[in-house]
Formats: structure tokens, sequence, C-alpha cells
């Protein structure tokens, strides 16, 4: 698979996620987020240490439902990594699926306005790189739109995607998942959308989800 100029990006399908069983993590993210056909799972082998370079949040309305959601993770097998905890931007924490992924549960919300769910209103896939200004230029040239850029952060505009997808510099994305940086090999993910498939500045896998 090569970068080239000709892919245009309309939105992401779903992720496929490496797990070394993958009914058991796909059993995970059915029991847990109530995931199916946007999170898949395949076998894979590829070495990988460390962090992986990207992470997944589940963004929800109230506290309650973040609180729903880190519980059920939780009970289904997930390690936390960070508590929950309330903060100036709101609420949340971040656990680490027993697959490896790390998943931001999280709400700008500081208070409840309705009985507790497991429901939540977006799915984003945050990618860890080195180069925010060259990756954002990789992304844009291939036809996405910029929603918001700042710093050392870039969020698309996908109105017509299931999962969301912004940029983060690496170090920064480790950093607000509580863990350290380092990390080597397989991303251990691939993004699937339209198109042929292709690999991003930072190794990212783009490829057509398999049925």
């Amino acid at each position: 698979m090569n970068t080239t100029d000709s892919i245009t990006i309309t939105s992401i399908d779903s992720v496929t996620l490496d797990a070394a069983d993958p009914e058991a993590a796909a059993a995970f993210y059915r029991d847990a987020f109530g995931l199916d056909a946007r999170v898949r799972t395949r076998a894979a082998d590829a070495a990988s240490e460390g962090f992986r370079g990207f992470t997944m949040s589940l963004v929800a309305s109230q506290p309650a439902n973040v609180t729903a959601l880190f519980e059920a993770a939780v009970a289904a097998g997930a390690t936390v990594l960070t508590p929950l905890t309330k903060s100036l931007w709101g609420f949340g924490g971040v656990v680490q699926a027993p697959d490896g992924a790390i998943w931001n549960l999280a709400t700008s919300t500081k208070k409840d306005t309705a009985p507790a769910s497991r429901e939540f209103e977006h799915l984003v896939l945050l990618l860890g790189v080195e180069d925010v200004g060259a990756s954002k230029k990789f992304y844009v040239d291939r036809g996405l739109k910029v929603a918001k850029s700042f710093g050392s952060y870039v969020d698309f505009a996908t109105p017509s995607s299931p999962i969301g997808l912004g940029l983060y510099k690496r170090r920064a994305l480790a950093k607000s998942a509580g863990i350290a940086s380092e990390g080597s090999g397989s991303h251990r993910i691939r993004i699937d959308g339209a198109g042929d498939p292709f690999v991003d500045p930072d190794g990212f896998e783009w490829g057509a989800a398999e049925h």
C-alpha cells in the first residue's frame, strides 16, 4: 500500500482493530459499548509495544452516561488508565480494552438531565502524529475539511461519517490518555472507508472494510 495523491476520503465507515482473540474483542465492544458495525476486529499478531499512537473516544451527553459506559467497560474486562474525574472541561475517564486499544469516555456537560444510559453522541478516532501541520495537509489534500484547528490539535468536519477524525500531537495524546508516549511496531488498527487502500505519513493504514 502506498501513499497516493489520487485518494479522496469521504468518510470513515468503521475501524478494524487487531486482536489476538478477535471474537473476544468483538464481544467486549458489543457488551460494553453496544458497538458492532462501527468497530470490527481481526486476528493479527504484528509486533507492537507501548503506545499504539491512537485513541478512540465516546462522547456522551451527560456524566451519568459516561459513568454507565465506564462501569460497563470495566465489568467487561477493561483496565482503568484514568479514573472518572470532574474537570474544567467536563467529566470523563480513560480505559484500555482487553485488546489493548485505549478509550476515552467523556462529556463536556457537567449536569445530568435524564436517566443514565449507555447512549453516546459521537464516536471519534484521534490519531497521534509527529507533525500536525504535515498530517493536516495530507488529509486536507485528500478531501477532508477542517472544522477546528489550534496548536497541536485538528478536528476534521465529517458530517456524513459515523466516526469522527482528529489529529493530535502524539506526545500530547499519550499524556491525555495517562500513558507514556513511547511505542513501536504496528498501530494495530485499520481505518475503513471507501476508495483504494493507502498509508498516511505516520503509518496509519486505510482500507476497505472486510464484510
